[in-house]
């Protein structure tokens, strides 16, 4: 009986946050309504309630589902080349994303898409909480890959790290969140079937570039 209980709570559970993802995901943060979550959940408030206690944490809750496995294999990839390799070059620190990014999919089929839509809505609606808590949760991983981009392009000031990395993050949530779309313009005006993987494969030397690129004073 209590087994059967807790079975239905982690399905409720998931069902919260299965529905609160693609609302978030198509519609934002800000204006997705916990009505519109139990809704699609098919849930009643105090479910989501007893399982997340408010809008906020069930942002975070979203959010994290694909953070806490993200960040720490990202963590590990980053350590691993170091060892192999020194000194590491920006090309090849970006290149250690990609597997943990895909990996994503394991969580839900699209996740990796679906886990960069919510990272670029977390931007546009400024959600201020959901910066706090990945900064507190995950300091030692953003701590190694900043410090590991410090020594792969140490001619950048702190101010133009700062914009550097922004613009990256802009650029890789706008690409990768259309990747669907670029799938089928590639198929259909170049004959060229492609994937995320070869999407996220393109992206690094781009990205790479416009960190190596010398700031004109």
């Amino acid at each position: 009986m209590a087994q059967s209980i807790m079975s239905a709570s982690v399905s409720t559970k998931s069902k919260i946050l299965n529905a609160a993802e693609q609302l978030f995901a198509r519609s934002g943060f800000a204006e997705t309504s916990m009505r519109a979550i139990t809704q699609k959940a098919g849930v009643n408030l105090a479910s989501v309630n007893y399982h997340f206690g408010s809008k906020k944490a069930l942002t975070v809750a979203v959010l994290d589902r694909y953070l806490s496995p993200l960040m720490p294999q990202i963590q590990i990839a980053l350590t691993e080349l170091q060892r192999e390799q020194k000194p590491v070059r920006i090309e090849q620190m970006f290149q250690c994303f990609i597997q943990p990014l895909l990996e994503l999919e394991k969580i839900n089929q699209g996740g990796t898409v679906c886990f960069l839509r919510l990272l670029g809505r977390g931007y546009v609606d400024v959600q201020g909480h959901l910066r706090c808590y990945i900064t507190q949760t995950y300091q030692a991983e953003l701590d190694a890959i900043l410090a590991m981009l410090h020594s792969c392009v140490p001619h950048l000031s702190e101010e133009e790290l700062f914009w550097q990395v922004h613009f990256s993050l802009g650029t890789s949530v706008f690409t990768l969140a259309a990747s669907d779309a670029l799938i089928e313009i590639s198929k259909a005006d170049f004959q060229r079937e492609v994937n995320s993987e070869q999407i996220m494969s393109r992206l690094v030397p781009f990205l790479s570039a416009g960190f190596s690129a010398q700031k004109d004073t």
